[in-house]
């Protein structure tokens, strides 16, 4: 799918929202300024929307490697792994512990050797027009059949 605005990424973030629950995780993968950030914020705004809530700015965790936000009944988990090394630096996250109950938006999946059954993968790639992106979705469990369309 080929995206020309920020109105249509918005759009996207909309249609995963109407899926997303506690546990589910959504996988960025994209070189540096494709749109990774734009689109978590996206779905973080989205969701404060929905559950009447004041839009916080969203950053990229680049630095932190984690931010995480209480909206309306979930906490989401939105990770940066650009920085990490290895699959032993992913486990001192705790990435995956059981017990956050957590929605996880995590850029710079690559390094996860191990990925949740339920998750959905979102490729972002640059185009010949600077303000376009194509976008490709991989869902796995209860995101198989997932369609942004």
């Amino acid at each position: 799918m080929i995206i020309k605005s920020l109105d249509q990424l918005n759009q996207i973030s909309l249609k995963i929202i109407t899926k997303i629950n506690k546990e589910d995780c959504i996988l960025l993968f994209g070189e540096i300024g494709t749109g990774k950030t734009t689109l978590t914020r996206a779905l973080i705004n989205n969701l404060q929307d929905q559950n009447k809530e004041d839009k916080l700015e969203i950053l990229s965790p680049t630095f932190n490697i984690v931010y995480e936000y209480d909206v309306g009944e979930f906490k989401i988990m939105h990770y940066d792994l650009y920085r990490l090394k290895t699959e032993k630096d992913l486990q001192q996250l705790e990435v995956f512990d059981k017990s956050t109950n957590s929605i996880k938006v995590i850029e710079w999946s690559e390094i996860i050797k191990d990925k949740p059954d339920n998750r959905l993968e979102i490729y972002i790639s640059y185009e010949k027009e600077q303000h376009m992106r194509k976008i490709d979705f991989k869902g796995f469990g209860k995101w198989k059949e997932f369609n942004a369309i």
